[in-house]
Protein backbone atom coordinates (compact mmCIF):
# COMPACT_ATOMS: atom_id res chain seq x y z
CA UNK A 1 0.00 0.00 0.00
CA UNK A 2 1.22 3.53 -0.86
CA UNK A 3 0.48 6.83 -0.22
CA UNK A 4 0.66 9.24 -3.42
CA UNK A 5 1.48 12.83 -3.65
CA UNK A 6 -0.09 13.28 -7.46
CA UNK A 7 0.41 16.72 -7.59
CA UNK A 8 4.37 16.34 -6.58
CA UNK A 9 5.09 12.96 -8.32
CA UNK A 10 6.21 11.22 -4.76
CA UNK A 11 4.83 8.19 -3.33
CA UNK A 12 5.49 6.21 -0.05
CA UNK A 13 4.95 2.65 0.81
CA UNK A 14 3.24 2.68 4.17
CA UNK A 15 2.27 -1.02 4.59
CA UNK A 16 4.27 -4.27 2.49
CA UNK A 17 3.89 -8.22 2.82
CA UNK A 18 7.06 -8.51 4.74
CA UNK A 19 5.95 -6.65 7.72
CA UNK A 20 6.69 -8.93 10.40
CA UNK A 21 4.39 -7.14 13.06
CA UNK A 22 1.36 -8.93 11.12
CA UNK A 23 0.61 -12.71 10.50
CA UNK A 24 -0.43 -12.72 6.97
CA UNK A 25 -1.35 -16.25 7.25
CA UNK A 26 -4.72 -17.03 5.48
CA UNK A 27 -5.00 -13.04 4.13
CA UNK A 28 -4.61 -14.00 0.62
CA UNK A 29 -1.02 -14.70 0.74
CA UNK A 30 0.62 -13.67 -2.75
CA UNK A 31 -2.65 -12.46 -4.14
CA UNK A 32 -1.95 -9.02 -2.07
CA UNK A 33 -5.08 -6.47 -0.78
CA UNK A 34 -7.98 -5.87 -2.88
CA UNK A 35 -10.10 -2.66 -2.15
CA UNK A 36 -9.72 0.02 -0.20
CA UNK A 37 -12.15 2.31 1.41
CA UNK A 38 -12.10 4.85 4.77
CA UNK A 39 -13.89 5.06 8.14
CA UNK A 40 -14.17 8.12 11.06
CA UNK A 41 -10.62 7.83 11.80
CA UNK A 42 -9.28 4.14 9.96
CA UNK A 43 -8.74 2.24 7.06
CA UNK A 44 -10.48 -0.57 5.36
CA UNK A 45 -8.90 -3.16 2.78
CA UNK A 46 -9.72 -6.58 1.47
CA UNK A 47 -7.83 -9.51 1.81
CA UNK A 48 -8.18 -12.51 0.21
CA UNK A 49 -10.83 -13.70 2.74
CA UNK A 50 -11.25 -11.23 5.30
CA UNK A 51 -11.60 -7.31 5.88
CA UNK A 52 -9.23 -5.67 7.80
CA UNK A 53 -8.83 -2.16 9.66
CA UNK A 54 -6.15 -0.31 9.98
CA UNK A 55 -5.13 2.95 12.10
CA UNK A 56 -3.86 6.00 10.09
CA UNK A 57 -0.67 4.73 10.79
CA UNK A 58 -1.00 1.62 9.19
CA UNK A 59 -1.02 -0.57 12.22
CA UNK A 60 -3.61 -3.75 12.29
CA UNK A 61 -6.62 -2.90 14.39
CA UNK A 62 -9.24 -5.43 13.53
CA UNK A 63 -9.78 -8.52 11.00
CA UNK A 64 -13.14 -9.94 10.62
CA UNK A 65 -13.76 -13.04 8.81
CA UNK A 66 -16.63 -14.74 7.29
CA UNK A 67 -17.61 -17.91 5.76
CA UNK A 68 -19.29 -16.18 2.34
CA UNK A 69 -15.94 -14.25 1.79
CA UNK A 70 -13.85 -15.58 -0.91
CA UNK A 71 -12.01 -13.92 -3.58
CA UNK A 72 -12.44 -10.38 -1.87
CA UNK A 73 -12.60 -7.73 -5.21
CA UNK A 74 -13.63 -4.55 -4.29
CA UNK A 75 -15.23 -2.30 -1.11
CA UNK A 76 -16.73 1.01 -0.74
CA UNK A 77 -19.42 2.66 1.76
CA UNK A 78 -22.38 4.15 1.65
CA UNK A 79 -24.22 5.95 4.92
CA UNK A 80 -22.35 3.60 7.05
CA UNK A 81 -22.23 -0.24 5.72
CA UNK A 82 -19.18 -1.55 3.84
CA UNK A 83 -19.99 -3.34 0.88
CA UNK A 84 -16.98 -5.87 0.02
CA UNK A 85 -17.27 -8.12 -3.68
CA UNK A 86 -17.08 -12.06 -2.43
CA UNK A 87 -16.11 -13.46 -6.11
CA UNK A 88 -16.04 -16.76 -5.03
CA UNK A 89 -19.45 -16.65 -4.00
CA UNK A 90 -20.89 -14.59 -6.34
CA UNK A 91 -22.02 -11.72 -3.87
CA UNK A 92 -21.81 -8.76 -2.27
CA UNK A 93 -21.56 -8.40 1.74
CA UNK A 94 -22.77 -5.67 3.78
CA UNK A 95 -20.42 -4.86 7.33
CA UNK A 96 -22.36 -2.00 9.34
CA UNK A 97 -19.18 -0.15 10.51
CA UNK A 98 -20.77 1.10 13.94
CA UNK A 99 -21.85 -2.53 14.93
CA UNK A 100 -18.97 -3.96 13.23
CA UNK A 101 -20.43 -6.93 11.95
CA UNK A 102 -21.73 -8.60 8.87
CA UNK A 103 -25.53 -8.14 8.60
CA UNK A 104 -26.68 -8.34 5.24
CA UNK A 105 -25.34 -10.05 1.57
CA UNK A 106 -26.82 -10.64 -1.57
CA UNK A 107 -25.87 -13.31 -3.78
CA UNK A 108 -25.90 -12.24 -8.05
CA UNK A 109 -27.34 -15.09 -10.03
CA UNK A 110 -27.66 -15.44 -13.81
CA UNK A 111 -29.78 -17.41 -16.04
CA UNK A 112 -29.23 -16.57 -19.62
CA UNK A 113 -29.36 -13.14 -20.35
CA UNK A 114 -31.03 -12.24 -17.09
CA UNK A 115 -30.07 -11.89 -13.52
CA UNK A 116 -31.64 -12.32 -10.22
CA UNK A 117 -30.62 -11.51 -6.83
CA UNK A 118 -31.07 -13.11 -3.30
CA UNK A 119 -30.53 -11.29 0.13
CA UNK A 120 -29.48 -14.07 2.86
CA UNK A 121 -27.94 -13.60 6.29
CA UNK A 122 -24.06 -13.55 6.13
CA UNK A 123 -24.06 -15.52 9.24
CA UNK A 124 -26.40 -17.83 8.96
CA UNK A 125 -26.03 -21.31 6.99
CA UNK A 126 -28.20 -20.89 4.07
CA UNK A 127 -26.00 -19.46 1.88
CA UNK A 128 -25.17 -20.11 -1.80
CA UNK A 129 -22.19 -22.14 -2.96
CA UNK A 130 -18.82 -21.27 -4.00
CA UNK A 131 -18.81 -20.95 -7.75
CA UNK A 132 -16.97 -18.13 -8.89
CA UNK A 133 -19.63 -18.35 -11.67
CA UNK A 134 -19.74 -14.74 -12.58
CA UNK A 135 -16.18 -13.29 -11.28
CA UNK A 136 -17.41 -10.01 -9.60
CA UNK A 137 -14.93 -7.68 -8.90
CA UNK A 138 -16.21 -3.84 -9.17
CA UNK A 139 -18.66 -2.10 -6.88
CA UNK A 140 -20.07 1.09 -6.50
CA UNK A 141 -22.75 2.60 -4.43
CA UNK A 142 -25.00 5.78 -5.00
CA UNK A 143 -28.35 6.99 -4.04
CA UNK A 144 -29.89 5.14 -6.34
CA UNK A 145 -28.33 1.34 -5.12
CA UNK A 146 -25.48 -1.23 -5.33
CA UNK A 147 -23.58 -1.34 -8.97
CA UNK A 148 -21.64 -4.46 -8.97
CA UNK A 149 -19.19 -6.01 -12.63
CA UNK A 150 -17.91 -9.01 -13.56
CA UNK A 151 -16.05 -10.71 -16.12
CA UNK A 152 -18.84 -12.75 -17.18
CA UNK A 153 -21.95 -10.40 -16.28
CA UNK A 154 -21.63 -8.22 -19.90
CA UNK A 155 -21.85 -4.87 -18.16
CA UNK A 156 -22.49 -3.23 -14.77
CA UNK A 157 -25.59 -4.81 -13.06
CA UNK A 158 -28.14 -2.36 -10.76
CA UNK A 159 -29.60 -3.76 -7.74
CA UNK A 160 -31.74 -1.18 -6.58
CA UNK A 161 -33.09 -3.08 -3.73
CA UNK A 162 -35.31 -5.27 -5.00
CA UNK A 163 -34.23 -6.19 -8.48
CA UNK A 164 -30.96 -6.63 -10.74
CA UNK A 165 -31.18 -5.05 -13.43
CA UNK A 166 -28.28 -4.49 -16.71
CA UNK A 167 -27.34 -0.94 -15.91
CA UNK A 168 -25.37 -0.43 -18.93
CA UNK A 169 -23.07 -3.11 -21.21
CA UNK A 170 -19.55 -3.23 -21.78
CA UNK A 171 -16.41 -4.69 -22.99
CA UNK A 172 -15.70 -8.07 -21.82
CA UNK A 173 -13.00 -7.45 -20.07
CA UNK A 174 -13.94 -4.01 -17.93
CA UNK A 175 -12.52 -3.44 -14.23
CA UNK A 176 -13.27 -0.39 -11.75
CA UNK A 177 -16.71 0.13 -13.19
CA UNK A 178 -18.93 2.94 -11.92
CA UNK A 179 -21.91 5.35 -12.64
CA UNK A 180 -20.06 8.91 -13.23
CA UNK A 181 -22.01 12.29 -14.10
CA UNK A 182 -24.29 10.77 -16.69
CA UNK A 183 -22.71 7.95 -17.95
CA UNK A 184 -20.21 5.07 -16.66
CA UNK A 185 -16.37 5.39 -16.41
CA UNK A 186 -14.39 2.01 -16.38
CA UNK A 187 -11.13 0.56 -17.54
CA UNK A 188 -11.32 -1.10 -20.80
CA UNK A 189 -8.96 -3.73 -20.39
CA UNK A 190 -9.46 -4.97 -24.33
CA UNK A 191 -8.09 -1.51 -25.24
CA UNK A 192 -5.79 -0.74 -22.27
CA UNK A 193 -7.59 2.65 -21.64
CA UNK A 194 -9.25 4.33 -19.03
CA UNK A 195 -12.40 5.34 -20.59
CA UNK A 196 -15.82 7.60 -19.94
CA UNK A 197 -18.89 7.07 -22.07
CA UNK A 198 -22.03 9.39 -21.39
CA UNK A 199 -25.72 9.04 -22.54
CA UNK A 200 -25.14 12.02 -24.93
CA UNK A 201 -23.79 12.07 -28.30
CA UNK A 202 -20.44 11.21 -27.58
CA UNK A 203 -18.63 14.69 -27.25
CA UNK A 204 -17.60 14.03 -24.14
CA UNK A 205 -16.82 11.01 -24.35
CA UNK A 206 -13.14 9.91 -23.37
CA UNK A 207 -10.48 6.91 -23.97
CA UNK A 208 -7.43 8.33 -21.94
CA UNK A 209 -4.41 6.13 -22.94
CA UNK A 210 -1.47 5.72 -19.87
CA UNK A 211 1.85 6.80 -20.16
CA UNK A 212 4.11 4.00 -22.23
CA UNK A 213 6.43 2.16 -19.61
CA UNK A 214 10.32 2.28 -20.95
CA UNK A 215 10.76 -1.00 -22.35
CA UNK A 216 14.30 -1.13 -21.40
CA UNK A 217 13.42 -0.93 -17.60
CA UNK A 218 10.91 -2.99 -17.60
CA UNK A 219 11.35 -6.56 -15.52
CA UNK A 220 9.81 -9.74 -18.08
CA UNK A 221 8.72 -12.69 -16.82
CA UNK A 222 7.21 -15.81 -18.89
CA UNK A 223 4.12 -14.70 -17.50
CA UNK A 224 4.19 -11.46 -19.18
CA UNK A 225 5.35 -12.98 -22.57
CA UNK A 226 2.69 -15.48 -22.59
CA UNK A 227 -0.02 -12.40 -22.18
CA UNK A 228 -1.32 -13.15 -18.33
CA UNK A 229 -0.25 -9.82 -17.22
CA UNK A 230 1.59 -7.06 -19.68
CA UNK A 231 2.49 -3.84 -20.01
CA UNK A 232 -0.24 -0.63 -20.26
CA UNK A 233 -3.03 -2.95 -18.67
CA UNK A 234 -4.89 -0.54 -16.88
CA UNK A 235 -6.94 -1.55 -13.38
CA UNK A 236 -7.57 0.65 -10.31
CA UNK A 237 -9.66 3.60 -10.92
CA UNK A 238 -10.75 6.86 -8.38
CA UNK A 239 -12.60 10.08 -9.35
CA UNK A 240 -11.21 12.70 -7.70
CA UNK A 241 -14.20 15.19 -8.73
CA UNK A 242 -16.58 15.67 -11.90
CA UNK A 243 -14.04 16.00 -14.38
CA UNK A 244 -10.48 15.03 -12.37
CA UNK A 245 -9.87 10.96 -12.07
CA UNK A 246 -6.93 8.90 -11.23
CA UNK A 247 -6.15 6.07 -12.98
CA UNK A 248 -3.48 2.80 -12.90
CA UNK A 249 -1.91 0.52 -15.28
CA UNK A 250 0.82 -1.56 -15.04
CA UNK A 251 3.40 -1.52 -14.30
CA UNK A 252 2.32 -0.03 -10.92
CA UNK A 253 1.65 3.15 -12.34
CA UNK A 254 -1.05 6.01 -11.20
CA UNK A 255 -2.07 8.94 -13.75
CA UNK A 256 -4.02 11.60 -13.14
CA UNK A 257 -6.21 12.85 -16.07
CA UNK A 258 -8.53 15.95 -16.97
CA UNK A 259 -11.56 14.57 -18.75
CA UNK A 260 -12.83 17.40 -19.72
CA UNK A 261 -9.62 18.37 -21.13
CA UNK A 262 -9.08 15.36 -22.34
CA UNK A 263 -5.70 15.49 -21.31
CA UNK A 264 -2.89 13.63 -18.62
CA UNK A 265 -1.90 15.11 -15.81
CA UNK A 266 1.36 13.51 -15.09
CA UNK A 267 1.79 10.29 -13.14
CA UNK A 268 3.97 8.47 -10.74
CA UNK A 269 5.42 4.93 -11.29
CA UNK A 270 5.65 2.77 -8.56
CA UNK A 271 8.06 0.17 -9.94
CA UNK A 272 8.87 -1.71 -12.88
CA UNK A 273 8.17 -4.93 -12.32
CA UNK A 274 5.57 -5.88 -14.92
CA UNK A 275 3.94 -8.51 -12.97
CA UNK A 276 2.73 -6.00 -10.66
CA UNK A 277 0.08 -2.70 -10.89
CA UNK A 278 -2.24 -1.41 -9.14
CA UNK A 279 -5.99 -2.63 -8.00
CA UNK A 280 -7.66 0.00 -6.46
CA UNK A 281 -7.66 3.73 -5.73
CA UNK A 282 -9.08 6.09 -3.25
CA UNK A 283 -8.68 9.59 -2.56
CA UNK A 284 -6.94 10.11 1.52
CA UNK A 285 -9.66 12.08 3.04
CA UNK A 286 -7.70 12.44 5.93
CA UNK A 287 -5.01 15.89 6.73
Amino acid sequence: MYLVDLPNQSARQVLTWENSGIEWLGYGGDRGLRGIAFGEQSVFIAASDRLLELSLTFELLNSWHNPYLKYCQEIATWKRTLYIVSAGYDSVLGFDLDEQAFNWALNVQSRRHEFGGTVFDPVGKDGPLLLEKLQLHSIACNEHGLYVTGLKTGGMLHFNGNAINMAVQLPARTSNARPFRDGVLFNDNESDVLRYTGRGDGAEDRAMLPPSPDADSMVHTDAVDDGIVRAGFTRGLCAINDRIVAGGSCPSTITLYDLAANESLGSVRLGNDARQTIHSIATWPFD
